[in-house]
């Protein structure tokens, strides 16, 4: 029985940007007796059905974005014999859908890492359960990935987990309802073990993948200080020194190694926090700003963000601890008009962020926005008999850009606002403008490049309705990612060693009063 792992993609680059660590993941959880997995990312090309054969197994990581495609993927495997399994989240919520439309044997739900050898076993056997529960392992028992199973030349990132979960609870983010508010953070030595694996192979770029690489802000620590238990605030601070002690240990790794994580806004507010990011090179950071306005943040149970004024100081705050930030920003909130387009993209540049991405709300499944979208919908409009509330059933070419009805705007208006900030923010000489952040002609010839990259991914080929644009922008991102490439890697570093183990940090300044 030979194990296929595949990753869905409707549109193909040629070159990725960020390695799919999950291909990788299970992979390392494969037991050696089934050989090295047949790995397929179509982000890269298409699956090659026909090197399925009988009696093959063929497991599918979907998410909703992807998940068409892999319901075809699916098929297309079972009807040459092989055993389909399915996982990922949006398997986790939708597990008879999965059988349904993608042909499904088996659907594994939450992690993978510790389930995904029994469920080959099982497989082999000929005797699999039709559901799999991985659950929600602790950070101890995270596999590392099979980096040595990357195909050549075809990534510029690589990427590292070091926790999972968000103690948040953003009306449009599904994270901390399926991998949970605690956040399970993994052993310093397991991550940087695997990014040293990851720059002897000549990464010297790094995701941090997290869901959340800030997770104790000081308020939350202030305020389990108030309490006369301190467990929580032990738990805490051990939490947050750990984050300390990964810094550390990254500050020791090569000098051109280069990180990239997810964070919340708060870290601004944390100036210890920003100055050890700095000193690991964690140079850029996703940072949902979400909504420029308060009554926008307020929408999306974000709060904890500040807006206007206060919101550029904050971005600001990361620019000047040498944080570069690739600001999210969502339209098409209840309280957006249409002057929120010109707004945020004023403040876009005013505060400095060096990369953006402009999104249309999308009810996502497991969300709190998807759960009030689907309860409300009364008499759901439907697409060639598929209701609105399963959009990701439509084919791509007829599915609409925006979903729920908004009280001000057409879906078309927030579509082209969406699409005008896309094309003011990424043109050339704004981007120019925005490349001097960095000093030689090198890197600002890179920023360049992977903001063109950027727009031609994320925004012409996720935005535009006409199919043709759509072909050509993948056309266009396929030169420019081969051409990027070349500036995000350096030679392999094959005999480079573990940073030696440290004794941890000193903790740093906690501005409140530890009572014991």
């Amino acid at each position: 029985m030979r194990v296929h792992l595949v990753n869905p993609s409707d549109v193909s680059f040629g070159t990725a940007v960020i390695t799919p660590r999950w291909l990788y993941v299970l992979a390392a959880a494969t037991p050696s007796h089934f050989g090295a997995p047949i790995i397929a990312d179509e982000t890269l090309e298409r699956f090659d059905v026909a090197s399925v054969a009988p009696g093959d197994l063929v497991g599918i990581g979907i998410h909703t974005a992807n998940a068409l495609r892999g319901y075809t993927v699916g098929r297309l495997a079972r009807a040459r014999g092989a055993t389909v399994v399915f996982g990922g989240i949006h398997a986790t919520l939708f597990p008879e859908e999965v059988r349904e439309h993608g042909g499904a044997h088996v659907v594994v739900s939450g992690d993978g890492d510790l389930v995904w050898p029994r469920v080959l076993t099982d497989c082999e056997a000929g005797t699999p359960a039709r559901s799999y529960e991985g659950g929600r392992i602790e950070g101890t028992a995270f596999s590392s990935a099979r980096w040595d199973l990357l195909p050549e030349n075809r990534y510029m990132w690589g990427s590292v987990q070091t926790l999972r979960g968000c103690p948040k609870h953003c009306s449009f983010c599904s994270v901390w309802r399926t991998d949970g508010q605690k956040p399970r953070q993994r052993p310093v030595s397991d991550v940087v073990r695997e990014v040293v694996e990851l720059r002897r192979k000549g990464f010297r770029f790094v995701l941090l993948a997290d869901d959340n690489f800030y997770p104790v802000p000081l308020a939350d620590l202030a305020a389990a200080d108030r309490r006369s238990d301190k467990q929580q605030f032990h738990a805490l601070t051990a939490l947050r020194q750990d984050r300390f002690d990964l810094m550390a240990q990254l500050e020791q790794l090569p000098a051109d190694m280069v990180f990239f994580t997810q964070i919340t806004m708060e870290a601004a507010e944390d100036p210890e926090f920003l100055a050890a990011m700095r000193r690991a090179r964690i140079r850029g950071a996703l940072v949902g700003v979400e909504s420029v306005t308060p009554e926008g943040l307020k929408a999306v149970y974000k709060n904890f963000n500040l807006a206007g004024e206060g919101l550029v100081a904050q971005l600001q705050a990361f620019r000047t601890h040498g944080v570069h930030v690739l600001g999210s920003f969502i339209f098409g909130l209840p309280t957006d008009s249409g002057s929120t387009f010109e707004a945020t993209s004023d403040l876009a540049e005013r505060s400095g962020v060096s990369f953006a991405q402009f999104v249309m709300l999308t009810p996502f499944p497991g969300t709190l926005d998807f759960a009030k979208w689907e309860q409300e919908a009364d008499a759901t409009p439907s697409v060639d008999g598929i209701p609105l509330t399963r959009y990701w059933l439509i084919p791509s070419s007829q599915r609409p850009r925006v979903y729920a009805p908004h009280p001000t705007m057409s879906a078309d208006e927030i579509r082209r606002g969406t699409q005008r900030v896309w094309d003011s923010f990424y043109a050339l000489p704004a981007v120019w403008r925005r490349s001097a952040c960095v000093r030689s002609l090198r890197a600002r010839l890179a920023f360049v490049l992977i903001s063109k990259l950027y727009r031609q991914m994320y925004a012409n080929t996720g935005i535009a309705t006409d199919s043709a644009r759509v072909a050509r922008s993948a056309r266009r991102a396929r030169w420019l990612a081969k051409m990027a490439r070349r500036l995000f890697i350096a030679a392999p570093m094959p005999d480079l060693a573990e940073p030696a183990a440290q004794s941890p940090t000193a903790p740093p300044p906690f501005p409140v009063r530890v009572v014991s």
